[in-house]
């Protein structure tokens, strides 16, 4: 690849991700929380926790971070202590987006499977101990990223910037912290999410066609809202593992030779994939708003109304005042 290509898609691609996916994340957020989309407080709770955590990556990893550095590359945000807060909170709202899609898949399987336990489980009050907790979780566990970095420069007397430290890729506790990062987010967060949502999606098929057999007809309301819940968890599954996918398999790459992170040669084949999966992983947090839109009827009304709603108003006054203007006309 051109030395100049990747940096110009880069530039181009983390603007445009910004500007649809912090408004998509924000109008995900504002309808479900009004309630009107017909779901559970518990169902409603987990799917909001996953586009708050999806638009702090956005603000994170994609403002304050890519095209910060594209376009700002000198700020006080640059300051090492600053960079380095950025880059825990970075990977604090990443797990915590991670871990809520884990979360969601496991109350669905419990809703859909475990009758016994429902009642129990899938709870308003439990959703939101389950969201404290992978909140808390997340921050706990990321909070040695903090001080994986030194400062890049000293400018004055001053720190500037964040790089790893030269005993990341050798001192053992690192290696050992870095292997955890990788078996826990994504690679356990894979299996889990196939796990759960394969047992719900068996559980589902095997269930309709007992209740299609049974009543002999192929317009059951219940069954279609079967086939709904099989769209919506297939599509949760199949965006997160493939949009992490890549970026996945490079963190194992930088763990099994001697390839490292952040490179910016981009002539170089590791780097071009490197960044190629971040840009992927990245995208996973817009795209939750296309699959409530698809998957669900009455939270794609609800997305109609709110990008209606600011026109609306324009629209009906000047419709108020050649209305008048008509009127006057004729008389």
């Amino acid at each position: 690849m051109d030395l100049t290509t990747l940096p110009l898609i880069l530039s181009v691609y983390y603007p445009l991700l910004a500007v649809f996916g912090v408004p998509a994340n924000i109008l995900t957020i504002v309808i479900l929380s009004n309630g009107k989309c017909s779901l559970s407080k518990c169902i409603t709770y987990y799917m909001v926790a996953m586009a708050v955590a999806d638009l702090m990556v956005l603000i994170f990893d994609v403002l304050l971070y890519k095209i910060k550095e594209i376009y700002f590359p000198k700020s006080f945000l640059d300051y090492s202590q600053t960079c380095s807060l950025k880059i825990t909170f970075s990977f604090i709202s990443t797990d915590c987006s991670v871990w809520l899609t884990v979360a969601f898949s496991v109350d669905r399987f419990i809703s859909i499977c475990c009758q016994k336990l429902r009642t129990k489980y899938c709870t308003a009050h439990t959703s939101v101990v389950v969201i404290a907790v992978i909140c808390g979780l997340s921050a706990l566990q990321n909070f040695p990223t903090y001080v994986m970095n030194e400062p890049g420069q000293i400018i004055d007397s001053t720190p500037w910037f964040c790089v790893l430290k030269a005993t990341f890729y050798t001192l053992p506790s690192w290696i050992a912290y870095l292997w955890l990062e990788t078996i826990l987010t994504p690679f356990a967060a894979f299996f889990l999410i196939l796990l759960f949502n394969s047992l719900t999606i068996r559980h589902i098929l095997v269930t309709s066609k007992a209740r299609r057999d049974f009543r002999s007809s192929s317009n059951d309301p219940e069954v279609e809202n079967r086939r709904k819940s099989i769209i919506l968890l297939i599509a949760i599954s199949g965006n997160f593992i493939f949009l992490w996918m890549l970026i996945s398999v490079c963190q194992i790459f930088v763990q099994t030779t001697q390839n490292e992170f952040y490179n910016t040669d981009y002539s170089d084949s590791f780097t071009v994939a490197e960044q190629v999966g971040y840009m992927l992983q990245l995208l996973s947090s817009c795209t939750n708003t296309v699959i409530y839109g698809v998957a669900q009827t009455k939270f794609r009304s609800e997305l109609k109304e709110m990008i209606k709603y600011p026109f609306a108003l324009p629209i009906k006054l000047i419709k108020a005042r050649y209305s008048r203007r008509w009127n006057g006309l004729l008389s």
